[in-house]
C-alpha cells in the first residue's frame, strides 16, 4: 500500500497528486495531514460548512446562474466595477486564456514559481524566458535586474507572482508600480496576487487599482486559496475594461459552478470570520517558522504567503523525506524537485494549526535525524527526477544534472551567449555558510521585507550538544560577496523590438520541430477610459484593499 501511495508522485509531472487520489490509495479512504495544498485552514467556519451541507441537494441539482450574475455579486462585495473583472473556473483557466489571447511570442517569469506560468506558454509554442532567483540571496526578486533581463531578451510579456510560490517572497506596492512604469511598452504585465491576502508586510499591498487604469496590466487573484475551498475552482482577474472584456468574451456562460455561486453570495455575511481567519494564519506562520528553524541544519526562508519554503539539511533528499513522512507519519509535504529553479533539497510546507505543526516537527525529527538530532537521512540518488512534461525543459535539466549554469543571469544581461541552451536554465544552488547557533528573532525577520523582496533565510537555531557526539559537518565553501545595490529604473527609451530571440536559445516550438509561424497576433491593447471607479470599503476583500494587520 505504501508503494502504491508514493508511486502517485512519479506520475504527476510538475504537480502533486490530488488528495482524492491519495485517499483512495491510503486504504481507509481518509487523506493524510495536509502540509502540501496551500489553502486557508480556518475558513469557511464549521457553521458555514454545515449550512452548505444542508443545501447540498439543491446546489448540485440545479444549474448555477450565469457567470455575469456571480461576477456582479463578487464585484459588489469587493467594490470593483464588473466590466473590469473576469471570473474563471480557477485561476488556471484564466492563465490559459491569457496565454492564448495575449501572449504573442514570449513570456518572462522568475523561477522557481507556479508551474502553469512556465508550462502553459511552452505548451503553446511560446518562448519562456526564465529569470533565476538565487538561493544565495534568499530567492529575493531584484526588480531592476529582472527589468534589464527582459530588455536584453526582448520579452514581450512579464509575469510577477507576489507573494511568490513556493518561497513566499514579497514585493512592496511602490516597487511594483515603479516596475510597471518602466515596462509600460510591453504587450502585457501580469501580477499574480493569488496569495496576497495572507501578507501583512504592508497594509494595502495590492496593485488592483493601478491595473484598472493601465492598458497592459492584469492582476490575477485566487478565491479557493483565500477561502479554503480549492475544490470549488474559482478565481478572478482585474484589468482595464477592454482587456478584461477580451478574456471574459471567451469564457463559457456557465464556467462557474453552483458551489462557487453559493459561496460568493454568502460571503457578505461572513466578513468578520474571514478577517479573523487571515489574522490566525499570519500568527501561525510566525509560530511554525520558529519551530522549524529550531531543527538543526534546516533553513526557513521568510514568507508572506500561507506556506514556508525550507531547505533540508545537507545530505537529505527531498523525495525520501516526502515518502517517509507520508508512509510513516501520514503527513503530506510538497517536495519541490519538480519545480523549475528548485531542487529536491527544498520543501514547501503549508501553514497549519499548532496541533498539526507539532506532529510535523516530530515527524521531521524522526525522518531527518532518527532517534536523535544531528545526522540527516542519506541522499539515495544523485541529480534530479524532474519531469515537466516538456522536452525542452527536461533536456536542460538532464544536461546539467539539475544544477543549472553558474552566473547565467549575468551572462544574459551582459551579452554572453549560451551554447545550445533552451530558454533560461535553472539557477545554481549557491553554497551557504553554516549559520551561527545564536538565537534569531523569527517574528522580526518574517515581518520586515525590503522593497525588492524578502531578505536572507533565517539560520537554524542549534540546540545544546547531545551527550552522544554528532558527526562533524562537512566544510562548506564561503559564500560569494553580496552583489552591489541595483541601479534605479530608467524610463524606456523606445519600443522594444518584437521577436528578439533568446541569446543562443531556441523556442519551445523549435525544440519540438514546429517551425511554422504562430497564429496571427491579437490586436493591440486599448487604453481604458477613466470612469471614476469607487474605492474598496472596509470588508477584508479579495482585492487586498482595506485590510488591516
Amino acid at each position: 500500500m505504501a508503494d502504491n501511495v508514493t508511486s502517485l508522485f512519479r506520475s504527476t509531472a510538475a504537480h502533486s497528486p490530488s488528495m482524492a487520489a491519495l485517499a483512495r490509495e491510503g486504504g481507509d479512504g481518509t487523506g493524510p495531514v495536509d502540509f502540501c495544498i496551500p489553502c486557508n485552514p480556518y475558513f469557511p467556519t464549521p457553521a458555514m460548512m454545515d449550512t452548505m451541507a444542508s443545501r447540498l441537494k439543491d446546489i448540485i441539482t440545479y444549474y448555477p446562474s450565469s457567470a455575469d450574475t456571480i461576477t456582479a455579486e463578487l464585484c459588489n462585495l469587493l467594490q470593483l466595477p464588473p466590466q473590469a473583472v473576469a471570473m474563471g473556473n480557477g485561476s488556471t483557466e484564466l492563465i490559459t486564456w491569457i496565454d492564448h489571447l495575449l501572449v504573442r511570442e514570449s513570456l518572462a517569469i522568475p523561477v522557481p514559481t507556479f508551474g502553469r506560468w512556465t508550462d502553459q506558454p511552452m505548451e503553446t509554442g511560446k518562448r519562456v524566458d526564465m529569470f533565476p532567483l538565487q538561493e544565495s540571496s534568499g530567492f529575493a526578486l531584484d526588480l531592476a535586474q529582472y527589468a534589464e533581463f527582459i530588455r536584453t531578451r526582448g520579452t514581450r510579456v512579464a509575469v510577477i507572482c507576489n507573494p511568490n510560490n513556493p518561497d513566499g517572497g514579497f514585493l512592496h506596492k511602490h516597487a511594483l508600480v515603479q516596475f510597471m512604469d518602466a515596462m509600460a511598452d510591453l504587450d502585457l504585465i501580469v501580477i499574480d496576487e493569488s496569495f496576497l491576502e495572507f501578507a501583512d508586510a504592508e497594509q494595502e499591498p495590492s496593485v488592483v487599482q493601478e491595473a484598472m487604469i493601465r492598458p497592459n496590466v492584469i492582476v490575477l487573484r485566487s478565491l479557493g486559496k483565500n477561502f479554503g475551498l480549492h475544490g470549488i475552482r474559482f478565481g478572478y482577474m482585474v484589468a482595464n475594461p477592454s482587456l478584461a472584456g477580451r478574456v471574459r468574451s471567451m469564457l463559457p456562460k456557465w464556467n462557474l459552478n453552483a458551489f462557487a455561486e453559493y459561496v460568493v453570495f454568502m460571503l457578505k455575511e461572513h466578513g468578520a470570520e474571514y478577517a479573523q481567519s487571515l489574522h490566525q494564519v499570519r500568527r501561525d506562520r510566525l509560530d511554525m517558522a520558529s519551530q522549524l528553524a529550531a531543527l538543526p541544519g534546516l533553513t526557513v526562508y521568510p514568507s508572506q504567503g500561507n506556506f514556508l519554503f525550507v531547505r533540508l539539511p545537507v545530505g537529505a533528499e527531498g523525495t525520501v523525506v516526502r515518502d517517509r513522512m507520508l508512509t510513516e507519519h501520514r503527513i503530506l509535504v510538497r517536495e519541490c524537485g519538480n519545480k523549475i529553479g528548485s531542487s529536491s533539497r527544498f520543501l514547501r510546507l503549508v501553514v497549519r494549526p499548532q496541533v498539526d505543526v507539532r506532529r510535523l516537527v516530530s515527524g521531521l525529527e524522526q525522518v531527518l535525524y532518527g532517534t536523535r538530532r544531528g545526522a540527516a537521512v542519506p541522499e539515495l540518488a544523485q541529480g534530479t527526477s524532474y519531469s515537466s512534461g516538456t522536452a525542452a525543459v527536461d533536456r536542460l535539466v538532464g544536461q546539467t544534472n539539475g544544477a543549472g549554469m553558474q552566473d547565467l543571469a549575468a551572462m544574459a544581461v551582459g551579452g554572453g551567449g549560451m551554447g545550445g541552451g533552451v530558454g533560461m536554465p535553472m539557477p545554481v544552488a549557491q553554497p551557504m555558510a553554516v549559520a551561527a547557533a545564536a538565537p534569531m528573532g523569527v517574528a522580526a525577520s518574517m515581518g520586515t521585507a525590503s522593497s525588492m523582496g524578502a531578505g536572507m533565510p533565517m539560520p537554524a537555531q542549534m540546540p545544546a550538544p547531545a551527550p552522544m557526539p554528532a558527526p562533524a559537518p562537512a566544510q562548506m565553501p564561503t559564500p560569494p560577496p553580496a552583489p552591489a545595490a541595483p541601479a534605479p529604473f530608467a524610463p524606456p527609451s523606445g519600443p522594444t523590438p518584437v521577436g528578439v530571440p533568446a541569446r543562443g536559445g531556441l523556442t519551445a516550438a523549435q525544440v519540438r520541430g514546429m517551425t511554422a509561424p504562430a497564429p496571427g497576433a491579437p490586436q493591440e491593447l486599448s487604453q481604458a477610459p477613466a470612469t471614476g471607479w469607487p474605492n474598496a470599503q472596509s470588508w477584508p476583500n479579495a482585492a487586498g484593499m482595506g485590510q488591516t494587520g
